[in-house]
């Protein structure tokens, strides 16, 4: 369900926005929520019951969500951007 910390280093070190980030940066917070959603919303297709985890679920996409609208007030195109390389939306 949880991401591994060597996966979690190469998301943020491929969405940080500048040198010295460490993952705090929205985009970097988005990609990694992002891999966690997918994780957990493969646990939640094979537990369909387990209503903890789509608790938490339903917490990270609503987070995801104000980040990305975060990102978009101040930059439109690294919204889009970040919403392209992320595959987000179809």
């Amino acid at each position: 369900m949880s991401i591994v910390k060597a996966k979690k280093t190469e998301l943020i070190k491929a969405y940080k926005s500048s040198d010295k980030d460490n993952g705090g940066s929205a985009p970097a917070q988005v990609a990694v929520l992002t891999e966690r959603i997918i994780n957990l919303t493969e646990h939640m297709k094979k537990m369909p019951k387990d209503q903890h985890s789509k608790f938490g679920l339903l917490k990270m996409v609503n987070r995801r969500k104000k980040l990305l609208a975060y990102i978009k007030r101040h930059s439109v195109s690294n919204y889009e951007a970040l919403i392209k390389k992320l595959g987000l939306r179809k």
